[in-house]
């Protein structure tokens, strides 16, 4: 961990964090979800520059280390694409492979979608690749589902705003580490899910926790909730929305988006194919929905198996 460089990168006057390790010919781009940031890729980063690649992990605008933007509000997925692109830009890197996580999946595919001269192939965990289009869950499970919670404004500020930064992410770390949908009661918030006494997941110390809480202290949670969740009905209009790439999704079998509604019956009916022909999913029996954290080593080594994979094709 000390071996990682933290530099800024400079987007039009706002400054995005990346953290940096390595020096290998080819670079693996890190995108993480929420509550996550850069950190939450500490496992996969040092064990591939280990293995001879350089490893990135930008925090995205007004998140953790980077400048929050003027208006937090028009924030979206593809003012987040366009920051990473401008990234790959200033940093010099013509070919990139991505590891994304959950909801960074969204700006990886656009990527690959519309910048696949640029894309070596894309690792997505949790969530495997989908045309992208407009979240419509919402619509078939109950008015107490997360998203929908933390869609409304000001909903989710004043639920978050009744604890500190640190136990509203060890509670979100909680919920997301179940096998069940968080859905509130219509008397309750998201946040009263979580028990005070339930202990963190055994694989997220107090470090960690106290890691990401010093991150999100900086940063709060307004562009956190913009993007994904505010911004979960966005148009895309991609004329084609075939993936051309190479995608590998590593899915946990019991992470809760399982239950969302439609996904696994769609996952097993082999019917993603047609939207990523060169597409491959694979299952972590016991992982839940942070398996980069929970099996560091078995994500490892499926990351650096479809890295030497594609290198070879290349």
């Amino acid at each position: 961990m000390d071996q990682i460089q933290h530099k800024f990168v400079n987007l039009g006057g706002l400054k995005l964090h990346v953290a940096d390790i390595g020096t290998g010919p080819n670079v693996v781009v890190f995108l993480h979800g929420f509550p996550e940031i850069w950190y939450s890729w500490r496992h996969q980063m040092v064990a591939l520059a280990g293995a001879g690649f350089r490893a990135i992990a930008p925090d995205y605008r007004g998140y953790g280390l980077s400048d929050p933007p003027p208006e937090p509000e028009k924030t979206s997925f593809k003012v987040i694409t366009s920051d990473l692109l401008g990234m790959l830009d200033a940093l010099g890197l013509a070919k990139v492979f991505l590891v994304a996580k959950d909801y960074g999946a969204r700006p990886a595919f656009l990527l690959a979608l519309e910048h696949p001269e640029r894309i070596l192939g894309v690792i997505s965990l949790g969530i495997p690749y989908f045309p992208p289009a407009p979240s419509q869950f919402h619509k078939y499970l109950p008015e107490g589902f997360y998203i929908s919670r933390w869609k409304e404004p000001g909903r989710a500020e004043a639920d978050f705003g009744r604890f500190d930064t640190k136990t509203v992410l060890k509670n979100i770390y909680i919920l997301f580490s179940r096998s069940e949908i968080p859905i509130a009661e219509e008397n309750q918030e998201i946040m009263d899910l979580v028990d005070p006494s339930t202990p963190l997941p055994p694989w997220f110390s107090e470090e960690d926790l106290a890691a990401y809480a010093a991150l999100y202290e900086k940063s709060g949670f307004p562009n956190a909730l913009q993007v994904p969740y505010r911004s979960s009905g966005e148009e895309y209009n991609i004329t084609d929305p075939t993936a051309k790439v190479a995608i590998l999704a590593v899915m946990g079998g019991k992470d809760y988006f399982l239950k969302f509604p439609g996904i696994e019956d769609l996952i097993k009916s082999g019917k993603l194919k047609e939207f990523a022909p060169n597409s491959e999913i694979t299952f972590i029996p016991e992982g839940t929905h942070f398996v980069q954290e929970q099996f560091p080593e078995q994500v490892n080594q499926l990351i650096l198996h479809f890295l030497h994979k594609q290198l070879k094709l290349e």
